[in-house]
């Protein structure tokens, strides 16, 4: 059993015993928050989510579910100049998709503007928080390092009365950017830097997608979160470990407020995922730059993005299980996601036939003009989904590496003189093939068939160990095909070498274009978005943002591994027989 098979299984035994959970259970078998279990998925909308966040979308609702409490989707709004609706409906629209409902529990951090507004008044008042003057990079030079301790701001002793003052001002919008903010007053020589007088305001006189020209001050992350969570009477605010420093603000900020609940943050590791990047400041940058052709390119990865590719919801849910809750980062393989996706694909999906890479193959002693009906199992794995018809004639198509004019050791396929099984078909023996002599191209090869082995069987017994697959050349449907491979050479590409950028690890062959495959002609009105296998290549579906009817492009959503494991093996068993 290799290492991704033997990972931990899916359903209710992966959703337990990690220590969210248990600090859960122990929460309500001491009545802690009176029973109560109420958590909150908060995205920025600034952006598009990914498979990052659809580990913290799996741990809020299926705690939520799992303990019969309720989660919130609530969008932190707070910086009108990055956010906007489009990012705000793709949010809404990756959640519904992955499988959760947030019911009549949507909230904006814009929501609380007022109430916000009212707190931060209320630190002025006792004395906890001061309009400061100093320019950004001046704020940045007082806040000391990690061995010296901050200096003071000349204005953290302005008398509360002015601090009012100027802070209502700010509100009427009387100064331009960046000539105020508000801080908090802490300690100027904590240990933790986010504590030396976190900001809590800045002026920022930009249009809010939801709430206008209204305001033109906006409250900071740290300030809004743990406030919002509060007045939706949160109790458990599970976000990741870079948030771990921010919780000390967290726990000032509703410590020395009149607030209307104590909800408690707790931290765990985020997701890191090989051959890819998770930074929304790095995919931001991939899509403006033009590495991708955008926020739902199939390579990125977006929930969009996994989606449009054709990975299926409940595999991503299956793989968050799996990779379960831990306290430490780390870098999740590829392979695992792969896994959970061939492994979901495998049970559902319907196969068909398709070549890439077509070959024409002709069947010399079949009659010209017969075209039979033969009956495909349209899944193994589910048998109540029963049998298709497939057309089969006198010329098909085959796949290129089906066919070796002189075939290496173990090859089982297609070669002079070698009998084969048509997939569901006939055996048919090479006799011929046809050559580019000026570049050794095959162009066609030529067989005869055996009329007493339809359906791929032989009477007399005899073992023939190679099946190929095959599309009938009068009935084939010319298609695209789009193969997606990592985008990402390295499998942390994060890891930047002296002078280097994230962007010099891209694979240059993440996205191989065939313009001239041929399919089953079943597959010209399939519904875009529909998942399917194509037998011995690979897990596909049709593009649902580029497929018209009667012209669908397809996407390879995974590959099968142990077919492109032997594909490989064979090529450098070529390869060295070259040598040779």
């Amino acid at each position: 059993m290799s290492k991704v098979e033997g990972a931990k299984t899916t359903g209710d035994d992966a959703a337990s015993g990690d220590f969210i959970r248990t600090m859960i259970e122990e929460d309500l078998a001491n009545d802690k928050h009176k029973g109560r279990v109420a958590t909150r998925f908060p995205p920025e909308p600034n952006g598009y989510l990914h498979i990052g966040h659809a580990k913290s979308i799996c741990l809020n609702f299926g705690v939520a579910k799992q303990y019969s409490g309720t989660c919130n989707l609530r969008f932190d709004d707070t910086n009108p100049t990055k956010e906007s609706v489009e990012y705000v409906n793709s949010i809404k629209e990756d959640v519904r998709w992955l499988g959760f409902d947030w019911e009549d529990r949507e909230y904006y951090a814009s929501n609380y503007f007022d109430r916000l507004y009212e707190f931060a008044v209320e630190l002025i008042a006792k004395g906890l928080a001061y309009v400061d003057s100093l320019t950004a990079d001046q704020i940045r030079e007082h806040r000391g390092t990690l061995t010296e301790p901050g200096k003071a701001s000349p204005y953290r002793d302005r008398p509360v009365e002015e601090n009012l003052d100027l802070f209502e001002r700010m509100k009427a919008g009387e100064f331009a950017d960046g000539t105020h903010v508000l801080r908090a007053k802490i300690d100027m020589a904590h240990p933790n830097l986010l504590m030396r007088d976190p900001t809590l305001y800045r002026i920022r006189k930009a249009h809010h997608h939801r709430t206008g020209d209204k305001w033109c001050i906006y409250p900071m992350y740290d300030f809004t979160h743990c406030l919002s969570d509060s007045i939706e009477h949160i109790t458990h605010s599970l976000c990741t470990l870079e948030f771990e420093n921010n919780r000390a603000l967290y726990d000032w900020v509703l410590d020395h407020l009149n607030v209307p609940s104590r909800p408690e943050q707790t931290e765990f590791a985020r997701l890191n995922l090989g051959y890819t990047v998770l930074s929304k400041r790095k995919l931001i940058e991939l899509v403006d730059q033009g590495h991708v052709s955008g926020w739902d390119d199939p390579r990125m990865p977006t929930i969009s993005g996994l989606r449009r590719r054709g990975y299926p919801p409940e595999a991503i849910r299956n793989f968050c299980d799996r990779i379960g809750i831990a306290k430490r980062d780390s870098i999740v393989d590829m392979a695992l996601l792969e896994y959970s996706v061939r492994e979901h694909l495998n049970v559902v999906a319907p196969r068909h036939m398709g070549v890439l890479r077509p070959l024409k193959l002709v069947i010399e002693n079949y009659p010209d003009d017969q075209v039979e009906e033969l009956d495909f199992i349209n899944n193994p794995e589910r048998p109540e989904d029963g049998t298709r018809k497939v057309p089969f004639s006198k010329v098909l198509y085959i796949e290129q590496d089906d066919f070796r004019e002189v075939p290496f050791r173990k090859y089982f396929r297609l070669a002079p003189g070698r009998e084969v099984r048509l997939r569901y078909a006939y055996l048919v023996t090479c006799t011929d093939f046809v050559k580019d002599e000026a570049t050794g191209e095959i162009l066609e090869v030529r067989c005869t068939y055996d009329p007493e082995t339809r359906g791929g069987n032989a009477p007399d017994g005899r073992k023939v160990k190679g099946t190929i697959h095959w599309v009938s050349a009068a009935h084939a449907l010319e298609a695209e095909v789009r193969l997606y491979d990592y985008l990402f050479k390295a499998h942390n590409p994060s890891t930047i070498a002296e002078g280097g950028h994230f962007s010099d690890h891209l694979n240059p062959e993440s996205l191989e274009v065939l313009a001239d495959c041929k399919l089953e002609p079943c597959l010209a009105d399939i519904e875009p978005g529909s998942r399917f296998q194509f037998e011995r290549l690979g897990y596909f579906c049709a593009d649902a943002k580029e497929s018209t009817p009667g012209k669908p492009v397809f996407n390879r959503t995974v590959t099968l591994r142990d077919t492109w494991a032997r594909i490989e093996k064979a090529r450098k068993a070529a390869e060295q027989s070259k040598k040779k």
